[in-house]
């Protein structure tokens, strides 16, 4: 609402770089708890499980379906692989510390757009 204003306060160039940004850390929000499960020991099946967990996680049960259906996902995953159950523990605990990095992604690009939001009024 404030760039629709008489006196645009930022150019262009701003713009599409935020627009940028903002992609990059949507993208960085599917990605991250995936690569965490992977880090942790998981295998594909609970990378995949990650991945399907986070999305039928937004739709079941939102907003905690955004940190229980990957959580979830890779526990089943990691079983479905034949994985014991402290190492399908661990790779859903990678999910949920991927969980929580992208989290604070999102919370340092909105602080830094929050920032010039208020500076430019």
């Amino acid at each position: 609402m404030l760039q629709l204003t008489e006196d645009t306060p930022f150019s262009t160039q701003f713009m599409i770089i935020w627009l940028g940004i903002t992609v990059v850390v949507v993208v960085l929000d599917y990605l991250i708890p995936a690569f965490g499960t992977k880090k942790y020991g998981g295998s594909r099946w609970g990378v995949a499980g990650t991945v399907i967990g986070l999305i039928v996680g937004i739709f079941i049960f939102p907003p905690f379906g955004i940190i229980i259906g990957p959580i979830a996902g890779a526990l089943i995953g990691e079983a479905l692989s034949g994985k014991t159950s402290e190492q399908a523990i661990r790779a859903a605990f990678g999910s949920f510390i991927g969980f929580l990095f992208g989290t604070m992604i999102k919370l340092v690009a909105s602080s830094v757009m929050i920032y010039y939001f208020i500076a430019a009024l």
